[in-house]
């Protein structure tokens, strides 16, 4: 990630932290059990951060995706529905007593039955931490805490990476000392990372049955080293290994002395090649990902570049990242953060990456983002807004058709650790107590990673307002609907949405995260409670559910992500 971030932590910004691993009241989260009560009720190192944002006029629409597929539902004639089972209903949170309720425009929906040729994969939503972070004890299956926050992001990848990797990362497989060159500091010390570190992750993936992606040093340049990682990480991790990446971000090391001044695609491009020779002689099937920069110009070369091995293309995005404010839609405040702009700029920045990948006919990651790469607390960061940016960031992406968004967090301690990330240990600072905790952006991220995999469906929506749709078939005929509610939950009335499904639907059922606010830092929850979402088997019906009808009406409160499934 850009080395100007939110992630370096350190004392200096303990002041700034309000050490939120101790939430007084807190429900411990336990996976899949839901109180009858809930449910009633409902990086270090100097480089040069390049903003996230490109001009509209430069921007182009996100990329075609292959035709869609039409498909029709089995027809269930009326007289042989069954009664209507008994049921019961779930009772959504209302807007805050007081609420001036400010008018929100209502939400029209007909679900299309024609695909969009995009999908929600399975393993879409990930996390994204730093490679020193592979030698951390803490990721182990042994740790019932952290296989329990990273199981809550249904089947997530670990990408390994981050500014690190160029700078403070030492691959040993035999037990040479760390060389004198690299440095770090107290928060981000420089760490040798052995086979045996490889092992004890994969320990960790197996008990959540995840994958994981790989970045080696290109900052200081090895590729027999790096061949040496790649043989021992594809013989640790199987088929679960699904792409190693050649540096983090190398459109920045001219800026950061990790190269000459004149260092550009090109020198990347030869290096990238010299080190894919030697990765694919010993580990042939292991994709190379790259070239994971924010700069867009890297992005066709590396998509056209000849590699011995399967490509995917990668690149990095932090949408509100106008440091110094010079351009307000991409200064990280609350105020961008909740606009339909940065929904719909995001869309444009990722069209222009996967352009050059869909003619090249290889897959497109984003395995690094956030809201900002601004350094420090700013007053996005750990909101329950970044958690509705979240779900709809990742919602978004896949629709236009990214297969895996991981989103960049830390292992440090929530108090003085950096704001942004999904998760953090408990504790005083640098100091863990064992404790994995989960801030408001991770619960955004549980509701999409939860979701069952499926094909995008197409939607007719006049849709302007701070509403976002989804539409996902699944395999066994069902259909989720999502609708992220940016509306403010503070002073915005509920939206009344009118759904028209390509089926008679037999069942609806609701799950939905909620907040106080958009500024709220602890008020984040899925049905109720601070705890993954319930499982789709046990949840209750959509309040005013008509059975056996494809008209389906309801109001959403403001600032939810709410995920209806319907059978037919």
């Amino acid at each position: 990630m850009p080395e100007q971030s939110p992630f370096s932590g350190g004392p200096d910004s303990l002041a700034a932290e309000d050490g939120n691993n101790q939430r007084p009241g807190r429900n411990r989260k336990k996976p899949w059990i839901i109180s009858g009560a809930a449910l009633a009720i409902v990086l270090a190192a100097g480089a040069v951060v390049a903003p996230m944002v490109l001009d509209d006029e430069a921007a182009p629409a996100a990329a075609p995706s292959p035709t869609g597929t039409p498909f029709t539902m089995t027809p269930k004639p009326e007289p042989t529905l069954p009664p209507a089972p008994a049921v019961n209903y779930y009772e959504q949170a209302g807007p805050p007593a007081g609420s001036p309720l400010n008018p929100v425009e209502p939400l029209s929906i007909s679900v299309i039955p024609e695909t969009t040729g995009t999908s929600l994969p399975a393993g879409l939503i990930g996390l994204s931490l730093e490679a020193t972070d592979l030698a951390d004890p803490s990721l182990s299956g042994d740790n019932a805490e952290m296989v329990q926050s990273i199981s809550g992001l249904g089947r997530p990848m670990l990408r390994f990476g981050g500014n690190a990797v160029d700078r403070r990362f030492f691959w040993t497989s035999a037990g040479e000392a760390i060389p004198g060159n690299l440095s770090g500091d107290k928060a981000h010390p420089v760490r040798a990372v052995t086979p045996a570190d490889l092992e004890r992750v994969n320990t960790l993936l197996e008990a959540v049955d995840g994958q994981i992606a790989l970045t080696v040093d290109l900052g200081n340049y090895d590729p027999a080293r790096a061949a040496d990682m790649t043989k021992f990480a594809a013989a640790t991790f199987g088929e679960r290994l699904v792409g190693i990446t050649v540096g983090n971000e190398p459109n920045g090391f001219a800026k950061t002395g990790l190269r000459p001044s004149g260092y550009g695609v090109q020198d990347y491009l030869t290096e990238l090649q010299a080190y894919a020779t030697a990765m694919h002689a010993v580990a042939p099937t292991v994709p190379i990902v790259g070239p994971g920069t924010y700069e867009q110009s890297w992005w066709g070369p590396f998509a056209e570049v000849e590699l011995p091995q399967k490509k995917i293309l990668s690149f990095h995005h932090y949408p509100l990242s106008s440091c110094e404010g010079t351009d307000p839609l991409g200064e990280p405040v609350m105020g961008a953060l909740v606009t339909r702009h940065i929904h719909d700029h995001a869309n444009n920045f990722r069209g222009a990456a996967l352009e050059p990948a869909v003619a090249a006919g290889i897959e497109t990651w984003i395995p690094e983002t956030g809201v900002s790469a601004c350094p420090g607390s700013n007053e996005t960061t750990k909101t329950h807004a970044s958690a509705l940016w979240s779900a709809d960031y990742a919602l978004s992406a896949a629709q236009l058709g990214v297969t895996r968004v991981s989103f960049h967090s830390s292992l440090l301690t929530c108090k003085g650790g950096p704001p942004m990330s999904a998760i953090c240990a408990g504790g005083e600072y640098l100091q863990p107590n064992g404790v994995v905790d989960e801030r408001a952006n991770y619960y955004g991220l549980s509701m999409v990673g939860e979701l069952e995999p499926g094909e995008f469906l197409k939607l007719d929506t006049a849709a302007t307002g701070l509403a976002y749709p989804y539409a996902v078939r699944h395999a066994d005929g069902s259909i989720s609907v999502v609708v992220v509610n940016n509306n403010n939950p503070e002073t915005d009335a509920q939206t009344q949405v009118s759904l028209e499904l390509p089926g008679k639907a037999l069942t609806g059922t609701m799950s939905q995260m909620t907040g106080p606010s958009y500024a709220a830092q602890d008020g984040t929850l899925i049905d109720g409670a601070a705890a993954e979402g319930t499982p789709a088997a046990e949840r209750l019906t959509l309040p005013g559910f008509e059975y056996g009808s494809s008209t389906q009406s309801f109001p959403l409160t403001a600032g939810t992500v709410t995920v209806l499934n319907f059978t037919f």
